[in-house]
């Protein structure tokens, strides 16, 4: 049997197939969460040009963005001009339940929404700090002890956040902006809460973004802004078992762990709440000063670049 059934309008097709190699769960597992979790997490998407990550039979996950030809007229968009790849994108806008139907449908297990809102592409809601541990068993750990580190970083500065695992090894800190800040001031003030995070405990943490330059310590990364995606509260991630991308309190953090949320466990947790609104801060201006410093911080994707260039031309003079 293929489990076909129509929700909302929307055909749901061969719901009882696996989702992936090792996934440990059906489509109907993924169509069944969202659905449940689709009053509380579409609000997290509202308005919101939206990227998914998308894992069709037999092939690699990928990230969509740009919406396809076949998709019904229904669903609502936005088209938004692409810079480094020079061409008009049109993403959708997850704003009612049918389209995350339809998203579920498609296979689209992960759910990167802008931190911008489409009618405000310029000005970012929420600065975030994504926190990426080493890869080895005791990983999550250190990112929880980073995760306290920027709490502090953010206390001394006068600022609040939210907290939830990425779902997948990490952990993400939001906080919520007030006013119009605009995309560089964001970029800006997240490079010097990053940094500040890093001295407090530099044997713990870094701001490195070269990789083989962290060495072993968790790393801050401040790049989330502008035009970039984090994975959406609730959403699920494409790994054995599905698991979500969860809100917990500070004082929660230190007894979870990634696997503790999965789509068949995180409605358990959950309840009928939507912790995430329920856990996050009043909207908060950035002070100047936070802003000022991180400015004066070079950015790290394209510092990391100048130092590729310089480490490849290094290598090619040494006849490496």
């Amino acid at each position: 049997m293929s489990g076909d059934e129509v929700r909302e309008g929307v055909s749901l097709t061969h719901l009882d197939q696996a989702l992936f190699d090792g996934a440990g769960v059906r489509k109907r597992d993924l169509v069944d969460y969202l659905d449940a979790v689709s009053a509380r997490m579409i609000p997290h998407l509202h308005g919101r040009p939206l990227s998914v990550i998308r894992v069709l039979r037999g092939q690699d996950a990928f990230m969509q963005k740009n919406l396809p030809k076949y998709t019904p007229a229904w669903v609502p968009r936005t088209t938004v001009w692409a810079e480094s790849s020079r061409r008009k994108v049109t993403y959708a806008l997850c704003d009612d339940r049918p389209t995350l139907l339809w998203f579920a449908n498609q296979r689209a297990i992960e759910y990167h929404p802008a931190l911008s809102r489409a009618e405000t592409p310029y000005h970012p809601t929420h600065l975030v700090l994504d926190l990426d541990p080493p890869a080895h068993d005791a990983s999550f750990g250190l990112a929880v002890r980073a995760a306290h580190l920027v709490r502090q970083a953010l206390a001394e500065a006068g600022l609040s956040g939210a907290v939830k695992t990425s779902g997948a090894k990490g952990v993400h800190v939001f906080v919520p902006l007030a006013g119009q800040v605009n995309g560089e001031e964001a970029a800006a003030a997240a490079r010097a809460l990053a940094a500040r995070a890093e001295r407090l405990d530099p044997a713990l943490a870094t701001t490195a973004f070269i990789r083989e330059d962290r060495g072993g310590k968790v790393f801050l990364d401040s790049t989330r802004a502008g035009g970039a995606t984090v994975v959406s509260v609730y959403s699920p991630r494409a790994r054995p078992g599905l698991p979500v991308s969860f809100p917990v309190t500070w004082e929660e953090l230190d007894a979870v762990a990634p696997g503790d949320f999965t789509v068949r466990s995180a409605l358990a947790a959950l309840g009928e709440r939507d912790r995430w609104a329920e856990l996050m801060p009043r909207p908060q201006r950035l002070p100047d000063d936070v802003i000022e410093e991180g400015r004066a911080i070079p950015v790290a994707r394209v510092q990391a670049m100048h130092e590729g260039k310089r480490r490849a031309r290094a290598r090619r003079e040494a006849g490496e």
